[in-house]
């Protein structure tokens, strides 16, 4: 196993994360199997481990801390995250205090050795950021308890939004984590959140390296060319090996639901082995095939005539994003951030934008198609209130 050194502490390159356990049949997480995986990953020195709050509905928090406590507390290191993104209107409040202390009782544990704000984004930061819920300063506090070794965030924010919070608060967190992968480089401006980060000192952990699994399976002729370049290594561990080769991060997490993938994985971060020239053309081929519909360069030239005032460019990327798939729950919780007048069914499909627009794209179809597919969508307001009353359900059940 490959390790890196964050500050005092040998990391495995490799994090278990745990948002896509193995299930039963019922729907309910395969604790056999979970053992079975966390027994290979601690054999091979894999020492980090991601949950969060939301993840499988809370039962994920249990069912790993209950997986690692069959090994000494010294060998592992744990993730949970505070779900602030959640407190949406029309939802009760999840308050830092009351959240963690549940989370380390699921757990099982006394203190959490890494602990993050969970998915900054352009809407969570109103919470984030609001000074009266006191979010921030309830943590860095269980920081000098000790109940927190480690402080940081995980985002889905773009580059401008991640800019103003890293300013606002990089001196109180130590980490950050995004979504990176070689489609996301581009389609996401992972490039220029990496440049962001290391400008301010933050080391990069990754989530999504290969998108939800769309990184691992190809057509037959791309998968070919893949094994006649790196005979004996899975489509997925090219993914793997392109984040060794481009922005080199202090930490990949995998979400892994077998012990296939566990053990493939495993074996791809047991030795660095960058990508050539070649490889990475191929690479940056599938990137072009998985970057969207719309040809869109974000010249802006659209933007100045809009009547309505539309930041076109960015609802043609979100619109891009939704059609590379994967990921669809993030992109709509970047979608419901912009308010009303701002989203794609604010077009009045006067014309001015196609008119102005360098790539002869017919944009008012374009927004009556992105309207289209996020109406089709549950949205991102609607599942945190499912979630909030199913967890309500449960206490109630419970009590």
């Amino acid at each position: 196993m490959l390790f890196k050194q964050f500050q005092d502490l040998q990391l495995s390159s490799l994090g278990f994360g745990t948002m896509r356990l193995p299930l039963q049949s019922d729907g309910s997480i395969d604790q056999a199997e979970l053992d079975r995986m966390v027994d290979s990953a601690v054999v091979s020195g894999i020492n980090y481990f991601d949950t969060a709050h939301p993840y499988h509905g809370g039962k994920s928090e249990v069912a790993i801390g209950k997986s690692l406590a069959r090994y000494p507390r010294e060998q592992w290191y744990l993730a949970d995250k505070f779900p602030g993104h959640q407190n949406v209107k029309g939802v009760k409040e999840l308050l830092p205090e009351q959240v963690f202390e549940e989370q380390l009782q699921r757990c099982g544990v006394e203190y959490f050795d890494f602990y993050l704000l969970h998915n900054v984004n352009e809407n969570s930061m109103q919470y984030y950021c609001n000074p009266e819920k006191h979010c921030l300063d309830y943590f860095l506090k269980q920081k000098e308890l000790g109940r927190i070794r480690h402080l940081g965030f995980s985002c889905h924010a773009g580059p401008a939004a991640l800019q103003r919070f890293v300013d606002q608060f990089v001196k109180d967190l130590e980490f950050c984590q995004i979504q990176l992968n070689y489609v996301d480089w581009g389609l996401q401006d992972a490039k220029q959140k990496c440049d962001i980060l290391k400008k301010a000192g933050l080391p990069v952990w990754v989530m999504e390296p290969a998108r939800g699994g769309k990184l691992a399976h190809f057509d037959g002729v791309t998968e070919e060319k893949m094994r006649s370049l790196r005979p004996g290594e899975s489509i997925a561990s090219w993914a793997f090996r392109w984040l060794q080769t481009v922005p080199k991060p202090m930490m990949v997490l995998s979400g892994m639901s077998n012990l296939e993938q566990m053990e493939d994985n495993i074996r791809t971060f047991s030795s660095e082995k960058p990508l050539n020239p070649e490889e990475l053309a191929v690479l940056e081929g599938i990137a072009g095939t998985l970057s969207g519909t719309i040809p869109c360069t974000a010249c802006r030239y659209c933007c100045a005539g809009c009547p309505v005032g539309l930041d076109i460019p960015m609802l043609m990327n979100l619109a891009n994003e939704m059609d590379v798939g994967g990921t669809v729950i993030n992109t709509l919780m970047r979608y419901s951030s912009l308010g009303d007048g701002k989203r794609a069914d604010a077009c009045i499909g006067c014309g001015q934008c196609r008119k102005a627009c360098p790539q002869m794209i017919d944009v008012p179809a374009q927004m009556t198609r992105l309207a289209d597919m996020v109406a089709k969508q549950k949205s991102w307001e609607e599942i945190c209130r499912e979630r909030a009353a199913a967890a309500e359900a449960e206490a109630a059940q419970k009590g």
